[in-house]
């Protein structure tokens, strides 16, 4: 059975919404972690960070989920955003929940850089969504 195009960009967008989702959350868990732990974890860039990288995967979420006109420039900047705070995370190397963390990170970054190229490839938006 062969997919199409439309199949295809659909099952983009339920990724890209999934794994925005799970980085939301991640993020907006880790924080009260950082500040329990303190020192640099509660470095008050990184929280930052932290905050942006959960709001922006909440914007894009919702604009995917809206098929905002926008979507395309919005998970393209959640792209470069969760890959900031990916690398944050990942300076803290010996604690496992940063690690985690910058890994979902990673995997939302990606998703919605393919997700920001697709739409202008597909030249679609989503219409529906079940």
């Amino acid at each position: 059975m062969r997919i199409s195009p439309g199949d295809e960009y659909q099952n983009l967008i339920e990724k890209c919404i999934q794994d925005c989702k799970e980085c939301h959350s991640i993020c907006t868990a880790i924080i009260s972690h950082c500040l329990k732990m303190g020192r640099e974890h509660a470095n008050e860039r990184h929280i930052s960070i932290l905050q942006d990288c959960a709001d922006i995967c909440k914007l894009s979420e919702d604009g995917m989920l809206r098929s905002s006109e926008m979507m395309e420039r919005i998970c393209r900047l959640c792209g470069d955003i969760c890959t900031t705070c990916a690398d944050s995370c990942e300076s803290f190397t010996d604690d496992n929940f940063m690690e985690k963390c910058a890994e979902v990170c990673r995997i939302c970054a990606d998703s919605c850089r393919q997700m920001s190229k697709s739409s202008d490839s597909y030249g679609t938006r989503l219409t529906s969504f079940s």
